[in-house]
């Protein structure tokens, strides 16, 4: 193994050897920091920070579990998928390799508070996403810049190269397959129709690329059901334009004509939206494309829901298949494929979106997310308190670690007068 004192060779040769292979010599390259003494460090330090040993025990062996008249539950996908992990093992790779230089992130890696918390306390800076502010135009030739998970829009990554920051890019790749998707659209004069939350960093990011490579393109943002209905009687009617663009304020691209741009349209989406939703989105502007020219020739689609996101909205269709009293849903509140996780359960189950364990307080009380109002309640409720048999249901999002999971699943048991060293011997 690779020691600590031994880091600062290692990088020196990484980066040698790849601003050498560097054509303009005036601009520093992505840097590739997944050299394999460097990622065997990495493991350790995410394996002691997110890793459960109970959870992927429970995971092979079909994820149920008895204690006395306790089940409890485990969804068969959740968790971490393969590029929030790449996105992870990438940003504490940027510290062992660059142990000395000030290192900034354009918001937050993922979505999770916990994984967030552990890159501040690398010293890894948070920068805001939103909007450049003065601490991009601070940023030296000597800094490194974490891009996430999600990307970050053109202009951002036009800022950080005229900056001449060592560049660590954790875009998984999914979002840039949309992004090729979206870029193609626009070289072909196709509008691009991108399904998901235009505040949201994944979003932004896609409507960037929707603008082509030379600026020219266009794209339009659609959230709701609603919203695609509105979008589907302009298309067959044409109407209000004025009232058109008052409606998707901040959802459009600059210079936006719905007389003119949706003429040709392409569909794209967020990666981790609802994908019956995306489904039903695609069905409808079909539809209208077709009713409005005779044939569906205007109108292109290209599934770009991401397969992690599929597996875990369709494990959680599984599980909702068994007898449950209550389903917990752990991840961040601004995850957006975990809140999707929790649109689908609540309907059939009695369904508690959390954020770790400390939200369950004791047998009666919980503190969870509520979707529609948009913020934290309490709520008091009985189900954890009944001294019958009880089924509790457990499943994340993406971007959740196994170590909150775990943590959960403890304190369900402890509740119901389990304790932990019980479950060691299960």
């Amino acid at each position: 193994m690779i020691v600590e004192n031994d880091l600062a060779a290692t990088a020196s040769a990484l980066i040698s050897a790849q601003m050498s292979a560097t054509p303009d010599p005036t601009q520093r390259p992505r840097v590739n920091v997944r050299h394999p003494d460097v990622m065997e460090l990495v493991a350790a330090q995410v394996a002691v920070h997110f890793h459960s040993s109970i959870v992927e025990t429970l995971r092979d062996h079909g994820g149920k579990i008895t204690v006395g008249n306790t089940t409890l539950l485990l969804a068969e996908q959740f968790g971490f998928c393969y590029g929030v992990k790449r996105a992870i093992d990438l940003a504490y790779a940027s510290r062992q390799v660059f142990p000395d230089n000030r290192i900034f992130l354009i918001g937050e890696i993922i979505h999770n508070p916990e994984v967030n918390r552990q890159l501040r306390d690398m010293d890894i800076v948070s920068l805001p996403w939103r909007e450049m502010d003065a601490s991009y135009d601070a940023l030296t030739d000597d800094d490194v810049l974490i891009v996430p998970a999600f990307g970050a829009p053109t202009t951002f990554m036009d800022k950080v190269a005229r900056r001449g920051c060592y560049v660590i890019d954790t875009t998984c790749g999914d979002v840039m397959k949309v992004w090729r998707r979206v870029r193609g659209y626009a070289k072909d004069h196709v509008t691009s129709i991108i399904h998901g939350k235009s505040d949201h960093e994944e979003t932004r990011a896609t409507a960037s690329r929707a603008l082509g490579e030379d600026g020219t393109g266009h794209y339009l943002m659609v959230l709701t059901l609603k919203d695609v209905d509105f979008l589907c009687d302009y298309i067959v009617h044409g109407g209000d334009k004025v009232g058109f663009l008052a409606r998707f304020k901040g959802g459009h691209s600059p210079g936006f004509d719905p007389e003119i741009h949706l003429k040709t349209v392409g569909l794209a989406n967020q990666t981790t939206m609802l994908k019956s939703e995306t489904e039903e989105i695609q069905r409808r502007i079909r539809k209208a494309v077709i009713a409005r020219n005779g044939d569906a020739s205007a109108f292109q689609v290209f599934d770009t829901i991401c397969g992690a996101t599929q597996e875990r909205q369709d494990a959680l269709i599984e599980m909702l298949r068994q007898p449950m009293d209550l389903l917990l849903v752990v991840g961040g509140y601004n995850s957006s494929n975990t809140s999707h996780l929790v649109e689908m359960a609540q309907p059939l189950v009695t369904t508690f979106f959390i954020r770790d364990a400390s939200c369950i307080r004791s047998l009666d009380e919980i503190v969870h997310f509520d979707l529609h109002d948009r913020r934290e309640i309490t709520s008091y409720a009985n189900l954890l308190a009944n001294p019958g048999p009880l089924t509790v249901g457990i499943t994340a999002g993406a971007s959740c670690p196994n170590n909150l999971i775990e943590e959960t699943l403890f304190k369900v048991f402890e509740l119901r007068g389990v304790p932990r060293a019980a479950l060691d011997k299960v």
